[in-house]
C-alpha cells in the first residue's frame, strides 16, 4: 500500500518549496520563479505515490465501486511492482460535481449526539485554531455578487455545508438582501472553499505567519 500520509505530504512539500526557495537566494533570484521546485517534486516519493494512485478515482467513478474498486487494486499491485500504466484517465475538477438545488432533495441532518458525531465548533476549538484579529482576511471572495447569484440562489450555499470549521454563513434577515459573513478566524487551513466552490470564487491566500490550526494532542 502507498504510504500517502496527508501531513507527511505537506511536510515534505514544505521542504521540497523550503529548498527551491534557499536556491533561489543563493542565485540571486528573489523576484523569480522557484524552477527548482518542479525537479525537487518530481524527483521525491510524493511524485511515485501520486502517480500510482492517479486512477484509483477515475475508476471508481467509472465503473462504480466493486469493479472500480478491482481495477484499482491491480492497478496500484502492478505500479508497485514496476508495470507503470502507460495512461493517465480524465477526472473533472472538485467543484464540478456540484449539483443545483433544483436538482437535487434537502437533507435533513441529524444534530450531533457529542458521543460519535460532534458539532464544528467544538471541533474547531480543539484543533487550538488561532488567526490574529487584526490581520488582512486570507479568504478572498473575488466576485461577491456572483456569490450570492450563483453559490446561493442556484446551489443553495454549499460553504455552509462543506465547510468543516464553520467559516462560511449565510445571514439572513426578513427585509434585507443576504449578506456572506466569513469567519475567518475558524479556518482549519483545509482548503476546501477553494477547491469546491461551484464558480471558483473564493480564493484560500496564506494568513499571517503563525495563525492556522495547532494540535496541541497530536
Amino acid at each position: 500500500m502507498p504510504r500517502i500520509k496527508g501531513t507527511h505530504t505537506a511536510m515534505k512539500s514544505g521542504m521540497l518549496a523550503a529548498d527551491a526557495i534557499v536556491d533561489a537566494l543563493a542565485a540571486g533570484r528573489a523576484n523569480d520563479e522557484l524552477t527548482s521546485y518542479q525537479s525537487g517534486y518530481e524527483n521525491s516519493w510524493i511524485y511515485s505515490e501520486l502517480r500510482m494512485v492517479r486512477n484509483i478515482l477515475p475508476l471508481v467513478e467509472k465503473y462504480g465501486n466493486f469493479w472500480g474498486t478491482m481495477l484499482s487494486g491491480i492497478n496500484m499491485w502492478l505500479e508497485n511492482f514496476g508495470v507503470r500504466m502507460p495512461f493517465t484517465m480524465k477526472h473533472h475538477a472538485d467543484h464540478n460535481a456540484l449539483r443545483r438545488k433544483d436538482h437535487v432533495h434537502k437533507i435533513d441532518y441529524p444534530k450531533p449526539d457529542g458521543v460519535i458525531s460532534f458539532d464544528r465548533l467544538s471541533s474547531v476549538f480543539l484543533s487550538n485554531t488561532n488567526h490574529a484579529e487584526d490581520q488582512p482576511v486570507h479568504l478572498q471572495v473575488k466576485d461577491s455578487e456572483l456569490q450570492l447569484s450563483s453559490e446561493l440562489n442556484i446551489f443553495a450555499g454549499p460553504s455552509t455545508r462543506y465547510c468543516p470549521a464553520g467559516v462560511y454563513e449565510w445571514i439572513e434577515e426578513e427585509g434585507k438582501e443576504p449578506q456572506y459573513q466569513i469567519n475567518s478566524q475558524n479556518c482549519v487551513h483545509c482548503k476546501t472553499c477553494d477547491i469546491k466552490d461551484p464558480n471558483q470564487n473564493i480564493n484560500w491566500v496564506v494568513p499571517e505567519g503563525g495563525g492556522g490550526p495547532n494540535y496541541p494532542n497530536m
